[in-house]
């Protein structure tokens, strides 16, 4: 690497600059670095040296995650031997939901075939990309800094760099935004002239509490991870997913007035409301290993810079900066992998001098990757009463109606579950669920009850045993 300091004009022409450094911010540097020979990580919290540690800029961190299997099947791609860091360090590869107790809105889940999922600590699998991709000496991280606003190219419609807080300029020839749902990228564009981006937002009113325990030994349990979901009449329901290190991270749910308290004397009242005793009964003899935590930024928020009608060369910004998600759907990580793989592919072909006027193209093409994430996570948000948001239109409550007939086969049906997790996982696209045999399935189903009263426990498990 060359000497040139970083705020030189000439130290842009090789330089790309990452803001951010989540999941989607790592990758987005992974895939630069295989374009400039030197990429720059801004990231406003002091990282964890020493092994996986909660940081504040992953507030949700404290919170159950998952990791579907395209997830980790495109980040293997990017940063290879990275599953079996991650599985090394304690995370879980499970099939879901064989390995889980789901209560879906209609009924339990039986054993049927789904679609494999990543479970660990957020912190853990922070820690693994980073340590994975600051392995490329292209890679640098600056922690404990921020960006404080972009830089103006002499043309007047590129991006030149960033400022940093204390008006240090670093010059770049791309800058990406990653910093997620605190991304200051409408003021920033603003200020340079461009329009604000148009917003679509739906907010469900979600809450979110969480408290870690200590896995209890039980050696009859045949399950992993437990979801009791929640509906329209009931909006309460409950996650439990294993963590490395003989954890368990329980995270219970609930919209609007329903949402759960964090004091520590409601936690279990709360678990035992939903529509099912079985994670009530889980935890209500383990250990706790940390007070509850609260989470209430849950809303879907799309801010479409992919429709902006003028866009400046050498700027793009990706995931929750650009299109954040209801985190109860799981589908954030994934997405942000799917992006960086979307990025790899738009810039193929093009090297750190033709990448900048690309920009608003490749802004497109990884935008569009968040398009069925979105879809899932707002047409299942727009049936809560409460939520806020464009109403839904004839089109989305008929699919609402056939999704709920979709879910009561999938309980049972063997092919239909592996169709609907293919679609959850987003492995397979929507319409695999509209092909004609599907369709003939649910069809077949038509008449069954699409919220019926379920049993406390699922017939392959039964309840733990009082003594």
């Amino acid at each position: 690497m060359d000497d040139t300091p970083d705020n030189h004009p000439e130290a842009r022409d090789d330089h790309a600059v990452v803001l951010g450094a989540g999941l989607a911010g790592l990758l987005a540097a992974r895939v630069l670095a295989e374009r400039f020979p030197r990429v720059t990580v801004v990231e406003r919290d002091e990282l964890p040296k020493e092994g996986p540690r909660f940081r504040p800029g992953l507030p949700q961190s404290r919170h159950a995650h998952v990791l579907w299997s395209r997830g980790v099947d495109v980040m293997e791609r990017l940063l290879p031997g990275l599953t079996a860091e991650l599985t090394a360090g304690g995370a879980a590869l499970l099939e879901s939901p064989r390995d889980f107790l789901w209560l879906s809105p209609a009924d339990w889940f039986r054993p049927v075939p789904g679609a494999p999922v990543l479970l660990g600590s957020r912190e853990l699998i922070d820690w693994c990309v980073r340590r994975a991709v600051l392995r490329d000496v292209r890679i640098r991280v600056l922690d404990g800094r921020a960006a404080s606003g972009l830089l103006a190219g002499e043309d007047g419609r590129s991006v030149a760099g960033v400022t940093l807080r204390g008006g240090e300029p670093l010059a770049a020839r791309l800058v990406v935004d990653a910093t997620g749902r605190t991304s200051k990228a409408p003021a920033w564009l603003a200020a340079l002239g461009y329009p604000c981006p148009a917003v679509t937002r739906y907010d469900s009113h979600l809450g979110y509490s969480s408290r870690l325990y200590a896995a209890p030994p039980d050696p009859a349990r045949r399950w992993h991870g437990m979801y009791v979901q929640g509906r329209p009449d009931l909006p309460r329901g409950g996650v439990l997913v294993p963590l490395e290190g003989g954890r368990w991270l329980v995270t219970l749910i609930g919209n609007g007035a329903h949402a759960p308290s964090t004091k520590d004397e409601e936690f279990l009242g709360f678990a035992r409301s939903l529509r099912s005793p079985a994670l009530h009964d889980a935890i209500s003899g383990a250990t706790p290993l940390s007070d509850p935590a609260g989470f209430r930024g849950t809303a879907n928020e799309r801010r479409h810079y992919e429709r902006m009608d003028r866009w400046p060369e050498g700027f793009l910004v990706l995931g929750d900066a650009a299109c954040r998600f209801n985190p109860v759907y799981g589908h954030g990580m994934t997405v942000a992998a799917l992006a960086a793989q979307a990025l790899d592919g738009a810039l193929a072909g093009l090297d750190s001098e033709r990448i900048p006027g690309a920009a608003r193209r490749v802004q497109r093409v990884t935008a569009a990757e968040a398009s069925i994430a979105w879809q899932i996570a707002t047409s299942e948000d727009m049936r809560y009463p409460q939520t806020e948001g464009p109403p839904p239109d004839r089109a989305t409550r008929i699919l609402q109606r056939y999704m709920s007939r979709v879910m009561v086969g999938a309980n049972t049906d063997p092919a239909l579950s592996a169709r609907f997790f293919g679609v959850l996982s987003l492995s397979a696209p929507p319409n695999t669920l509209l092909s004609p045999g599907t369709m003939v399935r649910v069809l077949s189903k038509w008449r069954l009850p699409t919220s019926p009263t379920a049993p406390a426990y699922p017939p392959h498990q039964p309840p733990p045993d009082p003594a």
